[in-house]
């Protein structure tokens, strides 16, 4: 099913892939780094973010701060938990400055197990299909 929460979830990939200059997935890059949101979830945690940013991108690298602010609207575009994304109407007002990214954010952006969406097995890293993401109409 796709609803409005599953649009927002494809913001957030949009927004890491414009970020990172890369595909959500690539299969020509390393088995750790093929899909680009597994990559947002452990550099993350680690800290690293920094390092998701496109290394060829001039305007990326020079204003480094606003690109993590971006990230972190995308991060919350992309909760696991359709209920904790943001609004689409939250996310403009958050690209205009009128109100601030949420920080109680959940950096877990890959489903490893059926608890996360109350359905059956979701296998390996591969990120769960939109149709999982996108929660009740």
């Amino acid at each position: 099913q796709i609803t409005e929460k599953a649009d927002v979830y494809s913001f957030g990939i949009v927004v890491m892939e414009i970020i990172s200059g890369r595909k959500n997935v690539d299969t020509s890059r390393s088995e750790q780094s093929i899909h680009l949101i597994t990559l947002l979830q452990e550099k993350v945690k680690s800290d690293q973010l920094v390092d998701l940013i496109d290394k060829h991108n001039n305007d990326m690298q020079v204003h480094e701060q606003e690109v993590i602010e971006m990230m972190k609207l995308a991060m919350w575009c992309l909760q696991i938990d359709c209920k904790r994304r943001a609004q689409m109407s939250e996310v403009v007002k958050a690209l205009e400055g009128t109100i601030s990214i949420e920080t109680n954010i959940v950096h877990d952006f890959v489903a490893v197990n059926p608890v996360s969406f109350g359905l059956t097995a979701v296998v390996g890293s591969a990120p769960p299909l939109a149709s999982d993401l996108s929660g009740p109409r």
